[in-house]
């Protein structure tokens, strides 16, 4: 049996006409919509399938979905983590973000269980890779998050910022995208869907080449290749000129600003070698940087933190400095600290607070 949840209407028309049904292109629209595109109270009327149909369609496709192990909402800012089961018991999570319009979200999904790129200040990387999750699993994290909004409520948009890192695990990735976008899967519009990249050079390319609408973010952190390659050892593989290549190629083509992410490191990578770094870098590129505070705590070897957050002093004289530079700087909220949720915290671990399901 194929999951209904890796589905596109192109697919799972494909799938029926091998298995034998009489289904039209219009008959497999309305089964994916029917199954994804609304929460079970808000499914409409749509045209009726016929019971041929429909038969072979339960006789072979599963909507199985992953299991809930736990959900816990931080009550400072109402973010929501769940940790979610595979049924090979790989554990997986998944954050509902509250936005400033009542009754909207955001969804971070993860894309792998752990995650190889070993960055110095994720939980997520200190645990290993241990597989890619299937594009079925994704979106099936986006349904049951989905699921449980009260009634008027909506999910308006998709960051693959969860666990993982998604050009790892492109194909599959991209997959889930095309699905959470189709007006008879997630509903979202592509432009709201953002994928994350620590910096893999050969499929920013692809993802250049291959047109994709969804929108790019390059975690860079450091313009320094000896501290970037340090603090995110992919470093050494593309190094932090190559990655900028690949973000300048992507901007002309789309002929749009790429968003840089930036950890920000208390007394690390705030001086004025970083800004004049990225001057370099991105002199004659259209760029945006999101800098966003460090959230992992993880003790070093002497018990304290490995890193901390700078301060509103160091904070403020930093983003002066980025400003001289002549691109936006938005200071980017994570939500979710104090139960796990926020970014760069997600290790697939309960907190004991939420119910399962």
């Amino acid at each position: 049996m194929v999951n209904l949840h890796g589905l596109t209407p192109e697919a799972l028309h494909a799938h029926l006409l091998t298995a034998g049904a009489p289904c039209t292109a219009s008959h497999a629209r309305s089964l994916l919509a029917r199954h994804l595109a609304f929460h079970p109270r808000d499914v409409p009327r749509r045209e009726s399938v016929p019971k041929s149909v429909l038969r072979i369609f339960e006789a072979t496709t599963s909507l199985a979905r992953l299991t809930v192990v736990e959900r816990v909402e931080d009550p400072a800012d109402g973010f929501v983590k769940y940790l979610l089961r595979s049924p090979d018991g790989a554990l997986s999570e998944a954050v509902r973000i509250p936005l400033e319009v009542p009754g909207r979200f955001t969804i971070c999904l993860s894309s792998q269980v752990g995650c190889a790129m070993a960055c110095a200040f994720c939980a997520t990387g200190r645990l290993g890779l241990s597989r890619n999750l299937a594009a079925w699993e994704i979106v099936s994290a986006f349904c049951i998050v989905r699921d449980e909004l009260p009634e008027g409520a909506r999910i308006t948009g998709a960051v693959f910022m969860g666990q993982g890192e998604p050009f790892h695990n492109y194909d599959q990735v991209i997959h889930a995208a095309s699905i959470l976008s189709d007006p008879n899967g997630g509903r979202i519009g592509a432009e709201a869907i953002s994928i994350s990249t620590v910096g893999l050079v050969p499929e920013i390319r692809r993802y250049t080449a291959e047109g994709h609408r969804y929108r790019l973010v390059v975690s860079l952190t450091s313009a320094i290749s000896e501290r970037r390659r340090r603090l995110m050892p992919v470093t050494r593989k593309w190094d932090v000129p190559e990655v900028a290549a690949a973000i300048r190629e992507h901007a002309l083509a789309r002929n749009t600003r790429v968003t840089v992410a930036w950890v920000v490191l208390g007394g690390e990578n705030t001086g004025n070698d970083e800004v004049e770094a990225l001057r370099t870098l991105f002199a004659d590129t259209p760029i945006k940087l999101n800098i966003i505070d460090v959230n992992d705590s993880t003790p070093d070897g002497d018990g304290g933190p490995r890193f901390v957050r700078a301060d509103a002093a160091e904070l403020d004289a930093f983003r002066d400095r980025l400003r001289t530079l002549g691109v936006p700087v938005v200071r980017r909220y994570s939500g979710g600290r104090d139960k796990h949720a926020a970014c760069g915290m997600l290790a697939s671990r309960a907190d004991g607070a939420g119910a399962g399901g």
